[in-house]
C-alpha cells in the first residue's frame, strides 16, 4: 500500500505579511524592516501539546495555554517561531545589541565595501547629561544653547572624519585600514534572525524604561510595530507578565506581608536584617535591592515605612560650570 503523507499549508499572518519589506524609521537615519518569519501563536500551542500530550488538553483554549506557558517560564515552546530582521543602526548602539549572543547575525562589511555614508546626528535639545545615581546611564537634558554648541561641533568631527576616510580610499588604503577613525555614530547594517523565547528577552531589557533611549527606540518598533502584529497573544502575555509586570524575591515578600499586616516596625527590622537601611553621612546609603522595591511599593501605591522613619536624601545634581 503506498505511503500517504498530510500536506500542510504554510503558516501566514496576514497582518505581517503586510508589511514585509517596509522599513519603520528610527532615531535619524536609521530602520527596522521585516524580512521574513517562521510560526504563530498557533505554533506556540502547537509545539506545547506536542510535548505536554493529553495533559494539555485540559486548556481549553490557546490564549490561555500561551499565556500559562510565559507566565510559568516554560520558554520551549516560544522558540518554535523565528523571525529575521534588517537593521539600520548608528555602531555605538550596535555594540549593545550585539551582546544579545542568541541570534544569527550577518553585518554590513567595512572591509568588502566602504563605509555607510550616514552618522547619527544629535539635535540641539538632543544632549542628556551623566545621571546622578547611574554609571551607564544619562538623565536631565542639557541646555539647548550648550547643546547648539555640542551639535555644531559633532557635524563638524563627523564631516571631517568622512573626509580623511574619502582621502584615504581614494590613495589606495585598504578598507580595513581606512575605516579605524571612523566615529561610533556611523550608521552600520545587519541581518538579525532570533527566536521569539529570546527575542522577547532582548525587548524585556531594551524597552525598559533604564534602557538608553537609542536602543529602547528600536526595540519599541520592533515590539509594538512587528511582534504584537506577529503573535499577538504571546505578546499582550508577554507585556502582562514580563515587561509590566512585577517579580518579587523572597525579601520583598516577606516585608510585603509586613506591610499589608499593619507592623511597619517589623518591616524595618526585616529590612536591617536584609542590611537595606545602612547609615550614610546624609541620609541612608545607596542600595540599589531597596529603591527598587521602593519602586514596585509605589507602583502599588504603597510606602516603604522607613520612609518617614530616616531622612533619605538624593545626591545633589553636579551643576554645570558656567561658560565664558
Amino acid at each position: 500500500m503506498a505511503e500517504t503523507h498530510e500536506q500542510l499549508p504554510r503558516v501566514g499572518v496576514e497582518a505581517l505579511d503586510g508589511i514585509l519589506g517596509i522599513p519603520f524609521r528610527v532615531l535619524d537615519d536609521g530602520f527596522v524592516r521585516l524580512i521574513d518569519y517562521m510560526g504563530t501563536d498557533a505554533s506556540i500551542v502547537q509545539a506545547a501539546r506536542i510535548s505536554y500530550g493529553r495533559g494539555t488538553k485540559q486548556v481549553h483554549e490557546d490564549r490561555g495555554l500561551i499565556r500559562y506557558l510565559m507566565r510559568h517560564r516554560h520558554t520551549t515552546p516560544f522558540e518554535m517561531c523565528e523571525i529575521k530582521l534588517h537593521v539600520r543602526v548608528p555602531m555605538d548602539c550596535w555594540r549593545q545589541w550585539i551582546r544579545h549572543r542568541t541570534a544569527s547575525v550577518n553585518e554590513y562589511s567595512t572591509r568588502y565595501s566602504e563605509v555607510i555614508n550616514a552618522a547619527q546626528r544629535t539635535p540641539p535639545d538632543g544632549w542628556r547629561r551623566q545621571s546622578a545615581d547611574c554609571k551607564q546611564g544619562s538623565g536631565e537634558p542639557i541646555d539647548i544653547e550648550t547643546g547648539t554648541i555640542l551639535s555644531d561641533e559633532e557635524e563638524s568631527l563627523q564631516s571631517q572624519a568622512r573626509h580623511v576616510y574619502a582621502k584615504r580610499i581614494q590613495h589606495g588604503v585598504a578598507r580595513e585600514q581606512a575605516r579605524k577613525d571612523m566615529p561610533l555614530s556611523t550608521y552600520t547594517e545587519a541581518y538579525w534572525k532570533v527566536d521569539l523565547h529570546n527575542l522577547l528577552h532582548f525587548l524585556s531589557l531594551r524597552m525598559d524604561r533604564s534602557a538608553q533611549i537609542d536602543i529602547r527606540s528600536y526595540a519599541n518598533i520592533i515590539g509594538n510595530e512587528i511582534v504584537a502584529r506577529w503573535c499577538p497573544i504571546a505578546w499582550e502575555a508577554f507585556l502582562d507578565y514580563r515587561l509590566e509586570g512585577r517579580r518579587l524575591s523572597r525579601l520583598e515578600l516577606d516585608l510585603l506581608r509586613e506591610i499589608h499586616r499593619g507592623q511597619p516596625d517589623q518591616a524595618i527590622s526585616l529590612a536591617r536584617q536584609y542590611g537595606w537601611l545602612e547609615a550614610g553621612t546624609t541620609g541612608l546609603k545607596r542600595h540599589r535591592e531597596r529603591e527598587e522595591f521602593e519602586a514596585t511599593l509605589a507602583d502599588l501605591g504603597l510606602a516603604a515605612p522607613w520612609m518617614n522613619a530616616f531622612a533619605i536624601q538624593e545626591p545633589a545634581e553636579k551643576q554645570p560650570e558656567p561658560r565664558d
